[in-house]
């Protein structure tokens, strides 16, 4: 370590005492500057309004010539053409203007190569785990996890089931990236999308309208009271899950392939799935020759999936007692003295479609 402490401040040393020009000599050309226009540009940085025979020095005349045709073509430098003759005058663009498209441009695609490279990273660890016949991987730190989570979405063919808790966890998982990111995707390419969300998801506006929108768009949800873990099983063949579920710092996960462990994980997702109240999307319940309306329907369904009134009136855009009101006239419509033989009775009279009453009997 001393030894390369020692040799680092020498470079430190060397480096400041060369002049700045050389010490930069060619980032312009990790732009996609070649190196004449490189060149070119920093002279006419320093040098507005001057005649291509004043940058002639390390270039010869030709290879200015063509540089600067080149940086005006490209927009970095302008020419002015005297109207009596002689010589054009070249000034560079503000390289704010003329070179931060170019970086952002290149910022661009090395996000983009970061992302492959991450990904790559993730297939072929999977992959070599997978030869070697591991049954669970581990991972560590929110960037691994959430690459291999981004990677299983992607290569998802058939099936993506989640669970999806609102108690506070690391936000690795989390709902409203989880849809953003590759839900809407996913369904473009014909995956079915089956999750269970806690019941507290759909107390807040906000993310019962995320929701609102994933069951609008096809996916199949179920609503529970309680959830063990945060849960993504792709295709039946590959989980991953939290290792511990309430760790803050350096969250660790769990990859599971086909083992009876997945087997477990496939079962319990289905048993929470059966035992939750499905939510069906806007209109789903909409009948012609129903004698109630559609907004009562959506207040029933909400009723029906456990939301309190105050809950429904904020999904609903409506106001707390409107809800009661229009409750109370429903009760007293079909003769039911408590909310339970309202529900009753809205499931016999089949206001509740069949997916969103899983527990009726």
């Amino acid at each position: 370590m001393a030894g390369a402490e020692a040799r680092g401040g020498e470079l430190g040393r060397a480096e400041a005492g060369r002049p700045r020009g050389q010490v930069d000599a060619s980032l312009l050309t990790l732009l996609g500057l070649g190196p004449d226009e490189d060149a070119v540009y920093r002279l006419l940085v320093d040098r507005p309004d001057c005649e291509p025979g004043a940058l002639v020095g390390p270039l010869d005349e030709a290879a200015v010539a063509n540089a600067l045709d080149s940086l005006v073509e490209r927009g970095l430098a302008s020419a002015d053409l005297p109207d009596s003759g002689g010589s054009a005058r070249y000034r560079a663009a503000p390289p704010v203007l003329a070179l931060g498209p170019l970086l952002e441009s290149r910022r661009s695609a090395l996000h983009r190569v970061e992302s492959l490279v991450g990904d790559l990273s993730e297939r072929h660890r999977s992959a070599q785990m997978y030869g070697a016949g591991a049954p669970v991987e581990v991972l560590s730190g929110p960037a691994a996890v959430r690459r291999r989570l981004v990677t299983m979405q992607r290569q998802a063919r058939s099936e993506v089931c989640t669970f999806v808790p609102a108690r506070h966890m690391p936000a690795l998982l989390s709902f409203e990236d989880n849809h953003e990111e590759a839900d809407a995707e996913m369904m473009r390419r014909g995956v079915t999308v089956r999750s269970v969300v806690e019941r507290a998801w759909l107390e807040h506006p906000a993310t019962a309208a995320v929701v609102g929108k994933c069951v609008a768009q096809g996916q199949h949800i179920s609503v529970t009271d309680l959830l063990p873990t945060k849960l993504v099983i792709v295709d039946r063949r590959i989980a991953l899950l939290p290792l511990d579920p309430d760790r803050e710092s350096e969250p660790v996960a769990l990859v599971v392939h086909r083992t009876g462990l997945l087997t477990a994980l496939v079962s319990l997702f289905e048993a929470h799935f059966e035992k939750g109240r499905r939510l069906t999307p806007p209109g789903a319940d909409e009948d012609a020759e129903s004698p109630v309306a559609a907004i009562d329907r959506q207040i029933v369904a909400l009723l029906h999936v456990g939301l309190t009134d105050a809950a429904i009136a904020r999904q609903l855009g409506m106001g707390h007692r409107t809800v009661q009101r229009r409750l109370h006239a429903l009760m007293d419509e079909v003769g039911a003295a408590t909310r339970f033989q309202l529900g009753w009775h809205a499931a016999r009279a089949g206001w509740l479609s069949e997916t969103s009453d899983n527990s009726a009997s």
